[in-house]
């Protein structure tokens, strides 16, 4: 009986749920996508804390207590027929420190949108040394295959991805450019590998020199030009190659011997380089020749030329640097090896009355050339790095012609710098 009553409940069951089955439309169920929100804003810092120990044979034109060395200093003689600058240096520095933040947010006209901003404590100045300076400060706008730059960032002769990798500070300078400006670049990537870009900027740190009646920055700020930069990049895998070129047009006065002036400091300069990288090592060329490249913490500049009753008329220097670096990309302990030169080439035009310009000791002495060779071994933990480097750097100085090239009673002077550099990243 029990066996009955529990077989007609099951066919009961099962005749129930076959008609309610039939009831439900015959329209297929879609599944439901759970698709986590991705985040509008996204901001991260980073930065490092690095001190450098630094000690130097002879003096040297330098920055910020000695943390950046360029070249050699003349011969300065005392009363005694002795060199006063054939004296050591040493210094122990954390002012290279350094804090930064990026930033991702929502899309804007359709461009993914992110922005840096990144300062250390190198000051703008001697007497502003351990005080925090903006290096950037930009935004950029990417659509698929046109980007736009905003704000400041690196000069665009600096490649992020193809400078000297040394311990120094100095990051190569004299030889390869260095510095940030205030900018406008619009870059276009033809392929995966080739890209242009177009960059309009003003120069802010560093500048040209200031004329004899000018202010800060007034060669730049009195032009109604910014300097123009083109350049192509090849980059895939292994391999980065650039070439480049630029037209400034600077004015360094707008008045002088009290007329309107409206004379310009124009100049061109062209750049080239290239990076082979592998698991193993790398290789890195870079050449740059042009005029005034004062800005760029290189060698020159401008000269002055004065007649009475005339205002005060300019010709560029002329200079050209090359260098060249070969390093392991070992993980853990990663030797490398530095070279450059650098060469003064005057600015062809005799008569000057005036430099504005960097490498030379007043209106008689001047630097005719600079080589530098360094060696360093990175020691690399986790976020710790220490870099033990020695480099050697020899100025050629002489005595100054009108168009600022080098005449004769030629000095070769060299600094040999010892260093250890010790950086946390985070």
């Amino acid at each position: 009986m029990k066996k009955t009553i529990l077989l007609s409940f099951f066919t009961f069951s099962f005749i129930g749920n076959a008609q309610t089955t039939t009831a439900v439309p015959t329209q297929e169920i879609q599944p439901v996508k759970v698709v986590s929100a991705e985040k509008e804003w996204d901001v991260n810092v980073y930065g490092f804390i690095r001190t450098d120990y630094i000690w130097d044979t002879r003096k040297s034109a330098q920055v910020r207590e000695y943390n950046l060395n360029l070249y050699p200093l003349d011969e300065l003689l005392d009363a005694n027929g002795d060199n006063i600058n054939k004296a050591g240096a040493s210094n122990f520095l954390s002012v290279v420190s350094r804090l930064g933040v990026k930033a991702k947010g929502p899309n804007v006209w359709g461009a993914k949108t992110s922005g840096t901003l990144e300062g250390d404590f190198f000051g703008n100045s001697e007497t502003s040394i351990g005080l925090f300076r903006i290096r950037h400060a930009y935004i950029n706008l990417d659509w698929a295959k046109t980007s736009v730059t905003l704000g400041q960032t690196w000069y665009p002769t600096f490649i992020p991805e193809v400078f000297p990798g040394v311990a120094n500070f100095n990051t190569g300078i004299l030889f390869n450019p260095f510095g940030w400006a205030s900018q406008v670049k619009v870059k276009q990537n033809f392929t995966k590998e080739l890209s242009f870009a177009l960059t309009a900027y003003k120069e802010r740190e560093f500048t040209t020199p200031t004329a004899a009646t000018g202010t800060q920055n007034s060669a730049s700020t009195n032009s109604a030009l910014p300097t123009f930069h083109g350049q192509f990049q090849f980059k895939n895998k292994n391999w980065i190659a650039g070439i480049g070129a630029e037209y400034k047009s600077l004015q360094p006065l707008i008045v002088s011997n009290n007329l309107v002036s409206k004379e310009k400091a124009n100049s061109t300069s062209v750049v080239g380089y290239f990076k082979y990288s592998n698991d193993k090592f790398y290789f890195k060329a870079y050449g740059i020749s042009g005029g005034n490249l004062n800005n760029l913490v290189m060698l020159g500049g401008i000269a002055g030329y004065t007649k009475t009753g005339e205002v005060e008329k300019y010709e560029v220097t002329k200079t050209s640097a090359f260098w060249v670096e070969l390093a392991s990309n070992n993980k853990k302990v990663a030797p490398g090896l530095f070279l450059a030169y650098t060469k003064n080439h005057g600015t062809g035009v005799d008569g000057a009355t005036a430099f504005y310009t960097r490498g030379n000791n007043l209106m008689t002495r001047g630097v005719d050339n600079v080589w530098r060779a360094s060696g360093r071994v990175d020691f690399k933990q986790n976020k710790f790095r220490i870099t033990p480097e020695i480099e050697y750097t020899q100025a050629t100085w002489g005595n100054l012609k009108s168009d600022f090239s080098i005449e004769n009673n030629e000095k070769k002077l060299g600094n040999l710098r010892a260093m250890i550099s010790c950086a946390y990243s985070f």
